[in-house]
Order: C-alpha cells, then structure tokens, then sequence
C-alpha cells in the first residue's frame, strides 16, 4: 500500500454506541459520523446482552453496507463467541471489532468463522502492544489494529497520558509496516472537554493517526476539524501536484523542498480530504 500515513480509508469519526438500546444506534446512524460501532462488549451490561446480540443482529439482517451514496457502515465490537456467531456474515455487518487481541491465533480464529468480514483488532495490554506486528499480518481479513487506552493504561500502570506515546508509536509503525492504513486513536473519555479532545487529536495526528474513535455525537466534529487539512497544508499539497504535473521523478519546488512520489502521493490525499470538506460545507 503506498501514499501518505492515513492511505487506505477515509473515515475520520467512528462512533461507538451501545448495542441494547435500537433507538441510541438509530440517531447514531443519521449522526453524520462515517462509521458506528455498535458495541456488544463495555457498554452493554451481562444480564443485557443477549437482548443486545438479538438486536444488533435484527438490524444487520435488514440493512446492507453497500446500502448505497450517504449509507452508514455498521461495525460491530463483540463481547464473546456467541456474538460473532449469531452475527458472523450477515449483510448488514461492515466489520467486526475485535476486543483483547492479543496474538496472531486469535485473528485465526475468528477469520474461521467470519471468513469474509473485515476484522479490526483492538490491542489493550502490553502483550497485545509486542505483538503488534504479528497481530495486523495475520490475516488478508485485517483490515486495521487500533489501540484500547482505558484497559492499556491500566495494564501498564501509566499515570499520564504521555506514557501511551510509545505503545501508539508501535501501533502506527505496526499498521504501516503490514500493509494497512493509520490507526484510529482510541476514545477521550471525558464527553464534556471539547477543547481537551481537540488538544488530543492534534497530538494524535502528529504522531501518525488518522481519525478517531468517538462516544458521543458531539465529539465528531472536533475530530473532524483536527484531521482535515488546514488551508496552508492544502496550499502546499496543491503546489506539490501542480510541480509534479509537469516533471518526471523527482524534483525540487521553487522553495527548496525536495518532492518525490511519495510525498506527491501524500498531496494527492490532502486535496482528496480537502474536497470532503467541502462537500460538507
């Protein structure tokens, strides 16, 4: 896979919502976030989710992710292997979530019985962080690894934020280093700290993420605005093609910098994103 850091998707916002209550999923689904994780696993208490599985299994059987222009892909985090068996190649499941990877055989695993599904594992303690490599190789199936900070951060016994820096340094080389596009960046727990969530995913975006994890619909415009390009990195990403419109190969712009393919590749994918902001608009 070539181009710059986030190659591969264009998902900004994936929006996690609990599995045991329908009407929650359906405001989701119309939220505007580019993909909702129905979660079976920490938002559903034991005693409901086996009226969570039901429900979540009711929705996929009647939807489709090709469901056509404007349609929300709908990812499922499972708890367990009665999930992934009720839910396993139903037409309306986009991927499945996959909490507490932490080896290579446990992608195996679930590819078995979900032969077709994308699967995206979910990394949250140290072994997970060491085997990250092995982890998103695994399988063709894997279509990204991500990391879970809260389960993380308490495995590893770290009092601040930056002692995560390394573990998502690992995870972002990982992704890159299989094949597979940037990771998301895990939650920001605090639903009310707008300006801490914008501060997050600024740091986030610099270490090499691409979008981020939300639990709340109010959050997906602040990652939003974080991960689209300012107007001076789509000035410079518009330079770098026109350059490289009329040379071959390498070649140096008026102001010095060096431009080979690769970063015209990674200009290419600006002014991709910058479009996608304005179709918003």
């Amino acid at each position: 896979m070539t181009g710059g850091p986030g190659s591969g998707h264009t998902r900004l916002t994936w929006l996690y919502v609990p599995g045991d209550r329908p009407d929650v999923v359906q405001k989701a689904l119309a939220s505007g976030a580019d993909a909702v994780i129905v979660d079976l696993e920490d938002a559903v208490a034991p005693d409901r989710r086996e009226y969570a599985r039901a429900a979540t299994a009711e929705l996929l059987a009647s939807t489709s992710p090709e469901a056509g222009p404007g349609s929300t892909p709908v990812h499922v985090r499972i708890a367990d292997e009665a999930d992934l068996s009720a839910l396993a190649g139903l037409p309306g499941l986009a991927g499945l979530r996959l909490p507490k990877v932490t080896r290579a055989s446990d992608i195996h695993r679930v590819a078995a019985i979900a032969p077709d599904t994308p699967l995206y594992a979910l990394l949250e303690c140290a072994l997970a962080v060491e085997n990250a490599h092995a982890i998103a190789a695994a399988h063709p199936a894997v279509r990204g690894i991500a990391l879970g900070e809260a389960d993380l951060r308490a495995d590893l016994g770290v009092r601040n934020d930056a002692g995560l820096d390394w573990p998502r340094g690992r995870v972002v080389v990982a992704a890159r280093a299989a094949g597979l596009p940037a990771p998301v960046q895990s939650v920001f727990p605090d639903v009310r700290d707008l300006e801490g969530l914008a501060a997050s995913c600024a740091h986030g975006r610099s270490l090499g993420f691409f979008g981020r994890s939300a639990i709340h619909p109010r959050q997906l415009p602040v990652i939003e605005r974080a991960y689209l390009p300012t107007a001076r990195e789509v000035e410079s990403a518009a330079e770098i093609v026109e350059a490289a419109a009329t040379g071959t190969g390498a070649l140096a712009l008026p102001d010095g910098r060096f431009v080979d393919a690769a970063i015209v590749a990674a200009a290419h994918r600006t002014l991709f994103l910058a479009g996608r902001a304005t179709a918003r608009a």
